[in-house]
């Protein structure tokens, strides 16, 4: 059964809209865990729009287990993540102008640059996974890289719908059938909901999906914990 991650960055950047200690994201972890959350994911940005420092100082003592930081490959926060010991960190791709994050990670075409942050989280005995787009090559090279699992981005099939989002959905599918050969965990992420979630957590191979934005929108009218609660019963529905 798929475990449910639950990315608390909106909480974090609600608090720095104001420049001020609250809600604390920290808070909102653990009533995700209540709510059913095996994982806490947080993205701790070059440019600290959102999680700081403190934050994922603080959740690496509070939160017991399934702790995942999301990270670029620059060192400065390579570094932050060797010194934390994340439970599990997820490097992605990360630009300053974009809103979110807008595709994979290219292993291929900056595979020695991934490598290295590979070999330092590594020597740190922090499992890696890589977010990538669900393609081939990209699965090849994050494999050849020694990673405990990667993590399709999964926004062309949140942004379908018809027969463009089965397309999509196949897709997945199929990059998850060659996970499975390759021998790499298969996560999943971005732009999932509690209409679209359903697909994604059936597929055989899934072992963790990471939800941000749409527990946070639905949590300001049903209170978070119910909210991580309302995902995780649709998410171990599929599952089954």
């Amino acid at each position: 059964m798929a475990y449910l991650g639950v990315n608390v960055d909106h909480v974090a950047t609600l608090r720095q809209a104001r420049q001020t200690y609250e809600p604390d994201p920290v808070a909102a972890a653990a009533l995700a865990v209540l709510g059913g959350a095996e994982v806490i994911t947080v993205h701790l940005r070059e440019d600290r729009r959102h999680i700081q420092d403190r934050d994922v100082r603080i959740l690496r003592e509070t939160v017991p287990h399934g702790l995942n930081l999301e990270l670029s490959t620059e060192a400065e926060i390579i570094d932050i993540a060797c010194q934390i010991r994340p439970d599990q960190a997820t490097l992605v791709p990360e630009r300053r102008e974009e809103v979110t994050t807008e595709g994979g990670l290219n292993v291929v075409g900056e595979f020695a640059r991934v490598a290295t942050a590979v070999e330092q989280l590594h020597a740190a005995d922090i499992p890696v996974s890589l977010f990538i787009d669900p393609d081939f090559a990209q699965l090849e090279a994050s494999a050849k890289l020694g990673v405990a699992a990667v993590e399709l981005h999964t926004g062309a099939y949140a942004l379908a719908s018809g027969q463009a989002q089965s397309s999509e959905l196949e897709r997945l599918v199929q990059a998850g059938s060659y996970c499975n050969e390759l021998g790499l965990r298969l996560h999943a992420g971005h732009g999932l909901n509690y209409h679209n979630v359903r697909g994604v957590a059936a597929i055989e191979q899934m072992q963790e999906l990471n939800i941000g934005h749409s527990i946070m929108a639905r949590a300001i009218f049903v209170g978070l914990k119910e909210a991580v609660s309302e995902m995780k019963r649709l998410i171990d529905a599929a599952s089954r």
